[in-house]
């Protein structure tokens, strides 16, 4: 057995309603806090799922400040905006409240709060210096399981992104309510959902750091996304699914922070970083014909996860394999999401470009277990235009 290292979020919560106990939870937790940031989109804020929260934590004397200003792969200027209004409301503890982008921003809030350290020198691999303030990160998508890991995504330049990936952006504590995501729109749901799933399946198979508690993890999020799903899209009020929903999205996020991803997000940046595609739809978009180019070195691997969501299939592990690749396409198809790159404005003209940049993330695509080439970057895209 391999030798590894594991590392998650210390405390979690998992119960419908939790967050309206969350003012309780600091006061529990950090009797000292006083003043408290919570960090969220505008479409969330205006929802109104933030007020019994923001009560929650009023209820216990905290003084409360609220950024909005979170954007889908969130540009440098929003993070530093959102640093020197933290900094400038002298905040003691910080709230993640959103999809991945908000928690993304919550996490180099509270390590860049109490820091002189530029965001600058923080990108890669274990280069933020010193501590960070308390952390609380609570998701309102099922998808990036962002709540559970060390990585921080932001967007750099015109269409590059690049991650901060350090231990400090662990949260302190992760909680999951199903209330928050009974807004989620069913497609917003379906691909959400479908990026938690290329975690759990990514970990599964990656070249490096694969060990067996993210093996596990990996495949109970599966489990728990695919026999959810189409309830949760179909039935958006089911707070039964939408919780199971959560807990699969956090568990292969736990398994992906330990056993990272591979060639499936490093194709999905650029189409999300240049036409601006949804981190979880482009996902989906590129899933199926990556998982086609690695099945000559993974196939064992994606017939073991076949096992969970194509029960049925029969035969050789690349034939299990297919069948693997078949369901998560034909789900992608009966949740409505766009399954070509056409369909979201990406043309043969716009290959090239997405192929060269696609090879810029060396950090994602050293651990796909077959080697990506060039020419094969642009094949999978001309495979799934």
């Amino acid at each position: 057995m391999n030798n590894f290292e594991f590392r998650t979020v210390p405390y979690i919560v998992s119960q419908i309603g939790a967050t309206k106990q969350l003012g309780e939870l600091i006061a529990q937790h950090y009797p000292a806090v006083r003043r408290v940031l919570l960090v969220t989109d505008a479409g969330f804020l205006r929802t109104g799922l933030v007020n019994p929260v923001i009560a929650s934590l009023e209820n216990k004397k905290l003084h409360v400040a609220v950024f909005s200003d979170v954007v889908a792969d969130p540009p440098e200027a929003v993070v530093h905006q959102a640093v020197a209004d933290a900094k400038q409301k002298e905040v003691e503890l910080v709230v993640g409240l959103g999809g991945g982008s908000s928690m993304d921003v919550a996490k180099l809030i509270a390590v860049l709060a109490g820091s002189e350290q530029p965001l600058s020198t923080m990108y890669g691999i274990g280069n933020v210096k010193g501590g960070r303030l308390p952390l609380i990160q609570i998701p309102t998508t099922a998808g990036t399981g962002s709540e559970v890991t060390p990585i921080s995504i932001v967007t750099t330049g015109a269409t590059t992104k690049m991650g901060v990936v350090a231990p400090q952006l662990y949260a302190d504590i992760a909680i999951l309510d199903a209330e928050l995501t009974t807004g989620l729109p069913p497609k917003v749901t379906a691909a959400t959902g479908i990026d938690a799933m290329v975690h759990a399946i990514e970990a599964f198979s990656t070249k490096h750091k694969k060990n067996p508690l993210s093996d596990m993890l990996a495949k109970q999020a599966l489990s728990l996304l695919w026999n959810n799903i189409d309830q949760a899209c179909t039935n958006g009020n089911n707070l039964e699914a939408r919780q199971a929903m959560l807990l699969g999205a956090m568990l292969a996020g736990q398994s992906f922070a330990n056993a990272p991803c591979a060639a499936v997000h490093a194709l999905a940046y650029p189409i999300g970083g240049i036409f601006h595609v949804p981190h979880g739809l482009s996902n989906s978009l590129v899933l199926p014909h990556v998982l086609r180019f690695n099945t000559p070195n993974a196939a064992g691997m994606y017939a073991e996860l076949a096992g969970i969501i194509a029960p049925d299939a029969q035969g050789s592990d690349e034939a299990r394999s297919t069948a693997l690749i078949a369901a998560m396409e034909a789900l992608a198809a009966r949740v409505g999401i766009e399954t070509q790159l056409r369909q979201v404005g990406i043309a043969e003209k716009d290959l090239d470009q997405l192929a060269s940049d696609a090879m810029l993330q060396t950090r994602l695509l050293g651990n796909n277990p077959r080697d990506v080439a060039l020419e094969d970057a642009r094949a999978i895209y001309a495979a799934a235009l």
